[in-house]
């Protein structure tokens, strides 16, 4: 699998997110996309970020983002987070790992001495066109959307 690069046209994906319905990149066509990929619901570093998209949503709207996020747990997983948190957007189910490997981004992670294959923490923000704009590697949790905001803007 290559390694996406900025500039690069986003992998295409159909799945379903909490709410049962079926969600494709191409619909995103014409907006800005903050496709977030994280590891687990209800996790803190995961509802961290979710909190800080959902605080800030309003204004991620209103500079035209769309917001995705992607994990491999179920829908069923999906939903109680999102009633938990009261998330506004959409949490796609990608328990097959089919979006997770289409962006490469299933591998080793370490954590507390143990080593196991999970998701990697990454945002792309995908341009009006599909193509992708920014990779926010490691995202800073806590202020996702500040750097989105940023990240975007520089380039």
């Amino acid at each position: 699998m290559a390694v996406l690069k900025e500039g690069s046209k986003a992998p295409a994906f159909k799945a379903v997110d909490q709410n049962g319905k079926t969600i494709a990149l191409k619909d995103f066509l014409g907006k800005k996309v903050v496709l977030y990929f994280y590891p687990k619901d209800d996790t803190p570093g995961c509802t961290a970020q979710a909190c800080n998209l959902k605080d800030n949503y309003t204004e991620l709207i209103a500079q035209g983002f769309q917001v995705v996020g992607v994990s491999v747990d179920s829908v069923k997983s999906h939903k109680k987070f999102e009633e938990k948190y009261e998330l506004p957007f959409p949490l796609v189910a990608d328990e097959d790992k089919k979006i997770v490997d289409s962006y490469n981004l299933w591998g080793e992670k370490k954590f507390m001495g143990k080593t196991y294959m999970g998701t990697t923490r990454t945002t792309f923000l995908i341009d009006e066109l599909g193509k992708i704009k920014k990779i926010i590697a490691k995202p800073d949790t806590k202020n996702h959307t500040a750097e989105i905001l940023a990240a975007w803007n520089e380039g």
